[in-house]
């Protein structure tokens, strides 16, 4: 059994660090959509992924084009603020991939618009000063739900 987090064009290299040494420990596919706001071997990603980096099962696309080309047919749950659905409401299943979008912007609005069903959110205040929880603290939650619904599969 296995997951996937999608990050399209991740801006913070601690962010990813961090979601890729998640990844590792629960053996989640890890896919990297460019363009990226750092160099994979930039230091703070390093730090932030520690030692776990050789355990990442890593994919990297070269556009978000490309990887729906690739990954389109599959079951696809965006992240997002503006989704429709509480992630802890859907049932998911094995090979599930969940996009997530960059720190700044989110997730292009025409991909929402033509997968609304698909497009799951975390509940937070109504404060409208507050925008969205951190993205790795984001990829953690909903991919926790998903781990937790599978029965934890392989890990202990």
């Amino acid at each position: 059994m296995s997951l996937h987090i999608v990050l399209v064009e991740p801006e913070i290299p601690p962010n990813t660090g961090n979601i890729a040494r998640t990844c590792a420990a629960t053996d989640t596919n890890l896919h990297l959509v460019k363009p990226l706001g750092f160099s994979i071997d930039d230091k703070s990603l390093k730090r932030a992924g520690l030692d776990y980096w050789p355990f990442v099962k890593l994919e990297v696309h070269e556009s978000l084009d490309m990887f729906l080309a690739k990954y389109g047919e599959r079951r696809l749950f965006l992240a997002t603020t503006k989704g429709g659905h509480c992630y802890a409401d859907m049932t998911y299943q094995d090979e599930d991939m969940f996009l997530f979008g960059k720190e700044t912007a989110g997730l292009p609005r025409e991909l929402i618009a033509a997968r609304k069903e698909q497009a799951i959110r975390i509940p937070m205040s109504q404060d409208t000063r507050l925008r969205s929880f951190n993205l790795s603290n984001s990829a953690n939650i909903i991919l926790f739900e998903a781990l937790r619904q599978l029965r934890f599969p392989g890990l202990k």
